[in-house]
Formats: structure tokens, C-alpha cells, sequence
């Protein structure tokens, strides 16, 4: 568990090394401070590498196999990131009423589904990470022992509010 904790706090610092410090904290209207709002910009490859790497170190820590970024699951990902923002809430099934079995045989994915995380944040992917960790149920789709792919997805409101998607799935064909 310290290791793991450390791989992640690694992380983290290496991702703040390479963003530039807000020197103003702004104010909301009743005075609170508003949150940080972490802008992609750039090459969005980055951000998924950064995280495939992010959760083979952590599943390498627990002697686990590493993932491999599959295209299907990527896709099955930025779907439901662009459909969890157009309901304006974090949940697991889409507006059309699918499951994220349903969307992750619609993109193509030849393999079994293990699992999905989703989250809605101002953060991060890394610090998202760290608070996938830290839920039962996102951590055991993350470590699970039978993964053998990974799908990883984002999409950011004009207001900087994200909606990300990690799917999983093992035996299907990786990038």
C-alpha cells in the first residue's frame, strides 16, 4: 500500500512540474475560492499515455500484468465522457439507455468487458487516478487480475468541468 501511495504521489509531482502555477486564486460570487480548472490543451496522446502509464505502475506494484491502450475502448470511452455531459451527471449508463457492456460492443471491442470508472471533476487525470484508487469499486475495475486492455477518454465543458472514462477489458486486440 506505501507503494502504491508513493507511485501515485510520484506521479502527481511530475505532473505538476509541467503545469504553470495559478498566481491568483479567483473568488466566487459569496467569496469561496473557486476550483482549480485544469485546461487541456495540446496533445491529448499525452494525457492517455500518461495515465496507461500511471496504471501499469500501479499494477505492476501489486504484481499485476500490464494493460494495453485498445482503440474500441477508447472509443467506447469518449462516447459515454460526450454523453455524461450532455445529461449533466455521472453515471454508468447512457442517455439512450445503454450499458457500458452495450457501448463497449458497439465500438468493436472483440474481448470481455471488466470493468468502467467514470468521474466528474476539475481535476486531473493523475488526481483522478488517485481518487479511483481510493473507491472500492474503481480500484477493483483498475487492478483487476484478468485485464489485458485499457480504454481512456475525456471530454472538457467550455466552463473546464471534465467528464473522464476508463473502461477495461481483457482478450481484445490493443493498439
Amino acid at each position: 500500500m506505501i507503494r502504491l501511495i508513493s507511485l501515485l504521489l510520484i506521479c502527481f509531482f511530475a505532473l505538476a512540474a509541467c503545469t504553470s502555477p495559478n498566481s491568483a486564486q479567483k473568488l466566487g460570487a459569496d467569496g469561496k475560492p473557486l476550483p482549480q480548472v485544469y485546461k487541456i490543451r495540446g496533445n491529448p496522446e499525452k494525457i492517455q499515455y500518461r495515465m496507461l502509464d500511471s496504471v501499469n505502475a500501479l499494477r505492476q506494484a501489486s504484481g499485476l500484468q500490464p494493460v494495453q491502450l485498445n482503440a474500441q475502448l477508447t472509443a467506447a470511452a469518449a462516447t459515454h465522457a460526450k454523453d455524461m455531459a450532455r445529461q449533466n451527471r455521472p453515471w454508468h449508463f447512457g442517455s439512450d439507455g445503454s450499458s457500458p457492456l452495450d457501448r463497449v460492443a458497439r465500438a468493436g471491442y472483440p474481448g470481455s468487458f471488466v470493468g468502467e470508472a467514470i468521474s466528474e471533476t476539475y481535476e486531473t487525470e493523475l488526481e483522478t487516478l488517485a481518487a479511483w484508487m481510493e473507491e472500492k469499486g474503481s480500484r477493483a475495475v483498475i487492478m483487476d487480475p484478468t485485464a489485458t486492455d485499457i480504454g481512456f477518454a475525456w471530454h472538457q465543458e467550455k466552463s473546464g468541468k471534465l467528464w473522464w472514462t476508463l473502461e477495461m477489458g481483457a482478450g481484445g486486440y490493443s493498439l
